[in-house]
């Protein structure tokens, strides 16, 4: 084997989720998301209008990165019915629309990953408006052993705040920046 010039830094090897091959997941259908053995479910409001956040969500798909902070790379396939999601970490996803009502829900099917452990994954957005803004609720449904079940379960709070951090910025993306308020000094 050559031995590689002391010059050159040292080659490693990949851990975690990036080395691990893609695995194909069981289909699920929309009613997954309701009876998943774990449902970790998430609500905020935004000032943002149903239609931008949907538009967002749906539509706009490789702008994920830029207010999801947990996403490096969203990518349409298949003329929009499909999705390439690379998170942080080296998790990967290779997704399939499986519903979009403008301004009311975005659902997303994992047919394969790298992540261990997952049988099933589907998640779904809910959209309704709350005065001139949205009100998001997002639930993640999952399968696996019970060793993913747990680890899941556990994983909740930094899920949520990984939910909250992405639409506190995705707000500010979509809400042009308010004037102070007369008398603020601001």
């Amino acid at each position: 084997m050559a031995r590689r010039p002391p010059h050159l830094p040292a080659r490693r090897r990949a851990r975690g989720p990036a080395r691990r091959p893609a695995r194909r997941l069981e289909p699920v259908e929309l009613g997954f998301a309701d009876s998943a053995p774990v449902r970790l479910v998430f609500t905020t409001e935004l000032a943002a209008p149903p239609a931008a956040v949907h538009r967002s969500l749906a539509e706009e798909v490789g702008s994920w990165p830029s207010w999801f902070r947990a996403v490096v790379s969203a990518t349409p396939t298949s003329g929009g019915a499909g999705r390439t999601v690379r998170l942080r970490g080296g998790v990967l996803f290779q997704e399939t629309i499986m519903s979009r009502e403008p301004d009311r829900r975005y659902v997303y099917r994992v047919d394969e990953t790298n992540a261990p452990g997952v049988r099933a994954m589907l998640e779904e957005w809910v959209l309704s408006p709350v005065g001139s803004g949205t009100r998001v609720r997002w639930t993640m449904a999952a399968d696996g052993p019970p060793a993913l079940v747990l680890a899941m379960r556990l994983a909740r709070p930094g899920v949520g705040m990984s939910f909250r951090d992405a639409m506190r910025r995705l707000d500010r993306r979509l809400t042009p920046a308010r004037l102070p308020s007369p008398g603020t000094g601001r």
